[in-house]
C-alpha cells in the first residue's frame, strides 16, 4: 500500500497502525512536500552565502560547544562528524517495527520545510522503509532533549552507508546494502546531521506503538471481565446504564456499555445469585478500566500534535527571514504523558491478576485452582504467582522517569525529560500487562467450562471457539508455559 507524506494534511495514529501493518508499505512524498522541502533546503543555502555570523548548529559546534565558529570548509564535515560520534546507543536492540515508525515519523518532521534538509536525504529515508532496510538502532542513550540524539544517529548512519541494518532477515553492513541498490551515501550538507539527529522519533515511535497496543489492550480487558464475570457468576447490577449516568466518565460508561454487550444473551448472567456483591475487582471494572481509557484518549492527543510537529534545531523560517534556536525537541510532553500511560496500563494487569486469583480460590462452586482432583493436580496454581510476578514488576516500573533530570554537555542542557526511558519502561509494561490478560483468559475459558451445560453469551462463545483452536481445556497437570504464551499472543491478536 502506498503511503503519502504531505506536509498539508494531519497524520493521525490510525494511519500509522495501517502502516505498521503493512509488510509491503511503499512510502512517497507528494509533490507540494517535495517542493517544500527543496525551497527551504535554497533559503538556507542562499542565507550561509549571505550571512558570516554564527548561526547555532550550522556554522557553530553543538551543545556546550556552541560559541565555537567552524570554518566554511568544514561545515560539511561537522555534520558527518555529528553523526559519527554521536553514535553512542548501549543496551537491547530497538525492534525492528519501531524502527519502521521511527524512519517514517523522521521523515514526516523533515516535510514540513523547517529543517534545511536536501531533498535527496529525506527521500533515502523512504527509500530504507520501501527496501526494508531498517538500522540498528538500540535502546540505551537518549536523554529525551536534546531529542533522541543516540538513537538517531544510529538510525541516521546508513545515510552515510556507515552503521548496520536489519535487511531480508540478516544484520548487515549498511554499505553492503546500498551498493546492492546501486545506492550512494549520502553526502550531508550545512545542518543537515543536526536535523537528523534532533527531533522525538525515538520517543514518538515507541509512543504510537504503545498506544496502538494499549488500546487492544483496553479492549481485551473488557472482554476478559465479562467472560471472567460469567466463570465467577458475578452480577450484571454494577454495569447498568444508569448507574454509570450519574458519574459520567466517558471511559467508564464506554466500559459498562462494552461489558453488558459483551454479556447479551447469557444463560450463566441470567441465573438466580446469591450473594450480594461481588469484590471491587469484578465490581469496579467499569471505574478502574474507564479510567484507563480516559488516560489513552488524553495521551493519544499527545501524540497526535507530536507526530504533526517539527521536533529538531534550529529553525529555518524562509517567510520570516528567521533561524530560530530553541527547544522544540525537548520531551517532557512525551515523557509525562507515557508515565501517565504506563500507570494505566500496569493497573489493567493489577486488576486483572485479582479476577484470576478470585477464579482459583474454590468459590462460587469453581473447585481449587480450576482442575478436578486438586491435590494431585495443581491446575492453575503457578499462573497465578506468575501473574503476581509480572504485576510486581509493572508496579516498580511505573516510578516516573520524567521526574528525573541529569545535568549533560557541560551544564548547556542542564534539564532533560528522559523520556527515552519513559518510552522503554512503558513498552515493557504494555507487553506485561498482555501477559497478564492471557493468563487471565486462560482461567475465565477454564471457568467457564465448570458452568456447562450452561452458554454465555454468543459474542463469549465465539471467543472462546476461536481460542479453543490455540490452547486447549486443562484436564489433568501439563507443562503450562507454551499455553501461556499462545494465550498471550491470542490477546495480542483477537478482534474483540
Amino acid at each position: 500500500m502506498k503511503f503519502e507524506v504531505d506536509h498539508t494534511k494531519r497524520l493521525i495514529i490510525e494511519e500509522l497502525e495501517k502502516f505498521l501493518l503493512d509488510d509491503n508499505a511503499h512510502v512517497v512524498l507528494s509533490e507540494g512536500t517535495k517542493k517544500n522541502i527543496s525551497a527551504c533546503r535554497d533559503y538556507l543555502d542562499q542565507k550561509l552565502k549571505n550571512n558570516k555570523g554564527p548561526i547555532y548548529g550550522i556554522n557553530t559546534g553543538f551543545g556546550a560547544l556552541c560559541n565555537v565558529i567552524i570554518p566554511d570548509s568544514d561545515i560539511e564535515q561537522l555534520q558527518e562528524n555529528l553523526v559519527k560520534s554521536h553514535a553512542c546507543g548501549m543496551g537491547q536492540e530497538v525492534p525492528q517495527n519501531i524502527v519502521k515508525l521511527m524512519l517514517f515519523l523522521k521523515i514526516q518532521s523533515l516535510s514540513y520545510g523547517k529543517s534545511g534538509v536536501q531533498l535527496e536525504t529525506v527521500q533515502r529515508l523512504c527509500d530504507f522503509i520501501n527496501h526494508k532496510i531498517y538500522p540498528v538502532v538500540y535502546q540505551q542513550g537518549s536523554l529525551g532533549a536534546s531529542g533522541d540524539l543516540a538513537p538517531l544517529a544510529h538510525l541516521s548512519l546508513p545515510l552515510l552507508g556507515m552503521g548496520k541494518v536489519h535487511h531480508n532477515g540478516h544484520e548487515i553492513d549498511a554499505s553492503q546494502v546500498l551498493a546492492s541498490y546501486q545506492l550512494k551515501p549520502i553526502q550531508l550538507k550545512s545542518k543537515e546531521g543536526l536535523a537528523l539527529l534532533n527531533g522525538t522519533q525515538f520517543m514518538g515511535a515507541y509512543g504510537v506503538y504503545c498506544l496502538i497496543q494499549a488500546k487492544q489492550m483496553c479492549k481485551a480487558a473488557d472482554a476478559l471481565a465479562a467472560l471472567s464475570l460469567e466463570a465467577f457468576d458475578g452480577k450484571l447490577d454494577p454495569f447498568k446504564a444508569h448507574l454509570h449516568s450519574i458519574r459520567a466518565h466517558a471511559g467508564q460508561i464506554a466500559t459498562a456499555q462494552a461489558v453488558r454487550t459483551y454479556l447479551e444473551g447469557s444463560e450463566i448472567i441470567q441465573g438466580e445469585k446469591i450473594q450480594v456483591q461481588d469484590p471491587y475487582s469484578f465490581r469496579c471494572v467499569p471505574q478502574v478500566h474507564g479510567a484507563s481509557k480516559d488516560t489513552l484518549t488524553h495521551v493519544l492527543g499527545v501524540f497526535e500534535t507530536e507526530i504533526n510537529s517539527v521536533t529538531d534545531n534550529p529553525t529555518i523560517f524562509p517567510e520570516e527571514d528567521e533561524i530560530l534556536s530553541g527547544g522544540n525537541f525537548h520531551g517532557q510532553p512525551l515523557a509525562l504523558a507515557m508515565d501517565f500511560l504506563c500507570i494505566a496500563m500496569a493497573e489493567l494487569a493489577s486488576i486483572s491478576e485479582r479476577r484470576i486469583y478470585l477464579l482459583i480460590s474454590g468459590q462460587r462452586g469453581l473447585p481449587p485452582f480450576l482442575v478436578a482432583n486438586a491435590g494431585l493436580n495443581s491446575g492453575f496454581m503457578i499462573p497465578q504467582y506468575t501473574a503476581a510476578s509480572i504485576v510486581s514488576q509493572s508496579r516498580q516500573l511505573c516510578t516516573p522517569a520524567s521526574v528525573d533530570s541529569i545535568v549533560s554537555s557541560n551544564g548547556q542542557e542542564d534539564h532533560v525529560s528522559m523520556g527515552a526511558n519513559a518510552a522503554t519502561k512503558l513498552f515493557q509494561v504494555i507487553e506485561n500487562t498482555e501477559k497478564v490478560l492471557g493468563i487471565e483468559l486462560m482461567n475465565a475459558a477454564m471457568g467457564i467450562e465448570f458452568r456447562r451445560p450452561l452458554k454465555t453469551s454468543l459474542k463469549l462463545e465465539a471467543l472462546l471457539k476461536a481460542y479453543r483452536v490455540e490452547v486447549p481445556k486443562l484436564a489433568e497437570d501439563q507443562i503450562m508455559y507454551p499455553m501461556m504464551a499462545k494465550s498471550q499472543m491470542f490477546v495480542r491478536h483477537y478482534s474483540f
